[in-house]
């Protein structure tokens, strides 16, 4: 009995043995079928690899190339880095660029014609020029000016400048205060100066004619540019007066010029707050210290400015006070003939200008730069004799005229000079007793 258990579990562990021999061998067999058909697969995926990439390499050579590449980039001679460019349409430049291109409508585009826009260019090409790279072309000088005069011309946001000359916004803002700086650099101490002895004798002759008031050699205006609220000293900029007159919260910054007979500026003081009175602005330009420390010569001469201003020693101002005299009266008649030239000048200068009188998106700290530009660009017009468009003309809201043309009334501001006071009565009765203001009947 003991025999036959032990026959029996021998025959069990035989047969256990076998099973686990044959379950090894198929396993080992699977395993191999496994191998070889992923090794197949592999090998059919390289090949149609091979076959695509061929494919593709063909395509790529048949078709133009779209992309500019750099060459000599990376480890091997024969790779190239190409540089994604986005595609976008010059045409309306390309068009204004063509001889037969409207005359008019180029004017109205620049505010000025062909002639004195080439004439720019030219004088700005030194400073402007770029050099093509082997990533891009580089944009031309007479588009950089075209886009810069456009965007002072129009106010128009970036984003319009980028579509009408096929740019980028970043690069249309680049060239902007890229081209505003090379004004300023060249083209300012040429056409924006005071005046020599010759010039300003011409000057006081011309102004003579216009009001019979003699030695005056210059017109005197401050005007406001409107701004989007500043994040730091916001009070300082607030405008209160032009807060009053539209209903509406008005931020500035100031300009004040002085322009001659023609209306050409011939000083300029840019970018002090718009909270500053007349006086004040006067007080912290250069003119001001200039003429004080001997730096100018004013002597014996005048610059008329309107009520705001101080009467000093040079700068010769209306009566304000109540209950004028005759013979007041009509010296400010007379003195209101001269100021109408810097408020003139003022209108045509906005109106070439649309960016004066809209918010733009120039920096405050970048802003006098464009501003000191748009002085030197008209001045460029005036001397050009490039008319205005009337329907661009601008009377601006900080006239202090009213539709009669007589001086608004304010308090005066505290007379500095004594003998100053004397001289302007002198010629206010000189004025009325050699019938220069007309009351000659009297």
């Amino acid at each position: 009995m003991n025999e036959l258990g032990r026959k029996r579990r021998k025959n069990n562990e035989e047969g256990s043995s076998q099973k686990k021999k044959k379950k090894k061998e198929l396993k080992s067999i699977i395993t191999s079928l496994l191998f070889v058909d992923a090794k197949e697969k592999n090998e059919e995926k390289e090949h149609k690899k091979d076959m695509f990439d061929g494919y593709y390499s063909e395509v790529e050579e048949s078709k133009p190339k779209r992309r500019k590449k750099v060459a000599g980039g990376g480890a091997d001679s024969g790779s190239q880095r190409r540089v994604w460019v986005k595609e976008r349409s010059g045409a309306w430049w390309e068009e204004c660029k063509r001889p037969e291109f409207p005359e008019e409508e180029f004017r109205k585009a620049f505010r000025m014609g062909r002639v004195t826009f080439e004439t720019i260019c030219e004088e700005l090409n030194s400073v402007i020029a770029k050099e093509d790279t082997t990533l891009r072309s580089a944009i031309p000088v007479k588009q950089r000016v075209a886009v810069c005069l456009w965007r002072l011309a129009t106010g128009d946001p970036l984003s319009v400048v980028s579509r009408r000359f096929g740019l980028g916004i970043s690069t249309c803002h680049k060239l902007v205060l890229e081209v505003c700086t090379a004004i300023r650099t060249v083209l300012m101490p040429k056409y924006l100066q005071w005046p020599n002895v010759v010039a300003l004798r011409d000057i006081k002759g011309e102004f003579e004619n216009i009001s019979g008031i003699p030695n005056v050699v210059g017109s005197m205006f401050t005007s406001h540019v409107p701004i989007i609220a500043p994040k730091m000293s916001v009070s300082a900029y607030f405008n209160k007066r032009h807060t009053e007159r539209n209903h509406k919260t008005s931020y500035s910054v100031t300009v004040q010029g002085v322009v001659d007979h023609r209306g050409v500026f011939t000083d300029v003081c840019i970018g002090w707050p718009g909270s500053m009175g007349d006086d004040q602005v006067l007080e912290k330009s250069a003119l001001f210290h200039r003429a004080n420390n001997g730096g100018l010569n004013l002597s014996g001469v005048w610059v008329v400015g309107g009520s705001g201003y101080p009467l000093l020693d040079w700068v010769l101002v209306p009566y304000t006070q109540q209950n004028l005299t005759w013979t007041q009266h009509a010296f400010n008649e007379k003195i209101g003939q001269i100021r109408r030239v810097v408020k003139d000048a003022f209108g045509r200068l906005k109106g070439r200008w649309g960016c004066l009188h809209k918010r733009t998106e120039v920096k405050l700290q970048d802003l006098p730069l464009v501003l000191g530009a748009c002085c030197v660009l008209h001045n460029i017009c005036e001397l050009k004799n490039e008319q205005i468009d009337p329907g661009f003309f601008k009377i601006g809201d900080d006239y202090d005229y009213d539709t009669a043309g007589e001086v608004i009334m304010e308090p005066e501001v505290a007379l500095r000079s004594v003998t100053s006071m004397k001289a302007r009565d002198a010629i206010a009765h000189n004025l009325l007793h050699h019938g220069l203001a007309g009351t000659s009947f009297l």
